[in-house]
């Protein structure tokens, strides 16, 4: 036990050198920037200001939006996926995998999944280091040892798992220390020429402006790939994993399942008010439990209505029951039902009302 638990230690430890070796090259540029650059070599006392401004601007946003997703801890599942004690231990003690899942469907039925795994989508997704039934887009990290809610990777340069609770941090991260790279380098260019052709004078701020420049194209470059691909995740509202992997719904797998639109995509992620876009807040829609996803035609529910529409004879007990409803998905808005409602009372006749009422007696 002693020797684990040194080796966790240890580990932990050794994870927060990319942070500290990022907070070295911040605290190092803003010294170099600001000192060596703007108070020993600009001469022109306006050209000062403006620089210190808007780089000042930049840098409070950058440090606050990284420090966000640093210490914002991952989102975990509730209690309530977790299984009952009498069901944990009926399911430790089965060696069979279909009563396994016997057990697990049974407890599932009044949580919101949506999601499932296996062959054809069949079985329940649960965490046998955490033991707890997955919510939709939920994965465990090896890193951090626990589950996180939709999870998108494990990121060792904030030494934090990004997920639901600081995915937005994470994004604007990205976004201000590209601009912070991209006002360094543009400034520093000019006297960069200037140091390198000789028209300056060799002075102690020759070796940082030479290497300021270098550091902050350097950044630049790496961090802009990385942005934009997680620029393109938000508008697909898909995480890394699911980019790489798609989410298996009951119908099939399909990697847009999560995708309601290029708006609602970014609402998902930064919020409806655009005015707190920018600000390290937390205004990302949800809970990180469940989440709205687009009607798939194949599902087994509207199967089971077609089913109740082409046997109008059939009584709601013959209806078999689906597990997880769809209305249990508490983050459909209230908009789009008021509009499925419409196109149903316009639309169908009323044998076909009657079927609707039905299909809404099984369910419940």
């Amino acid at each position: 036990m002693a020797p684990t638990h040194v080796l966790r230690c240890c580990q932990r430890t050794l994870a927060w050198i990319p942070v500290i070796f990022i907070a070295a090259v911040v605290c190092w540029s803003y010294y170099a920037y600001v000192v060596e650059l703007c108070l020993y070599t600009i001469i022109s006392i306006g050209e000062k200001i403006v620089y210190m401004i808007f780089f000042h601007l930049f840098f409070i946003m950058f440090v606050w939006s990284y420090w966000k997703t640093i210490y914002i801890q991952p989102a975990n599942p509730s209690k309530e996926f977790c299984l009952p004690k009498v069901e944990k231990e009926r399911y430790e003690k089965e060696e069979r995998p279909e009563n396994q899942q016997e057990i697990l469907w049974r407890a599932a039925t009044s949580l919101p999944l949506y999601t499932r795994t296996g062959a054809g989508g069949v079985s329940i997704r649960y965490c046998d280091r955490c033991q707890v039934i997955k919510p939709d887009r939920c994965h465990h990290c090896s890193a951090c040892d626990m589950c996180v809610l939709k999870m998108d990777h494990h990121c060792p340069w904030v030494n934090n798992c990004v997920g639901f609770s600081n995915y937005k941090f994470f994004i604007l991260f990205l976004a201000y220390s590209l601009l912070y790279c991209l006002f360094i380098a543009a400034t520093v260019l000019q006297y960069f020429i200037k140091f390198w052709t000789n028209e300056l004078k060799d002075t102690h701020a020759k070796f940082h402006v030479l290497f300021l420049f270098f550091v902050a194209a350097m950044f630049c470059i790496s961090i802009l790939s990385l942005f934009s691909y997680h620029l393109w995740l938000v508008g697909k509202n898909r995480s890394t994993i699911e980019a790489f992997r798609a989410p298996v719904f009951r119908a099939g797998s399909d990697k847009n399942g999560f995708s309601l639109g290029f708006r609602k995509n970014i609402a998902q992620v930064f919020g409806d008010q655009k005015k707190f876009w920018l600000l390290p807040v937390c205004t990302s829609q949800g809970d990180g439990l469940t989440f709205p996803t687009r009607l798939v035609s194949a599902d087994v529910e509207q199967q089971a209505t077609v089913t109740l529409q082409q046997e109008p004879s059939k009584s709601a007990a013959e209806v078999p029951e689906s597990p997880v409803s769809e209305s249990q998905n508490r983050l459909l808005s209230s908009e789009q039902n008021a509009n499925n409602v419409a196109e149903h009372q316009e639309t169908n006749t009323p044998a076909e009302s009657e079927t609707i009422t039905i299909s809404i007696e099984s369910e419940s």
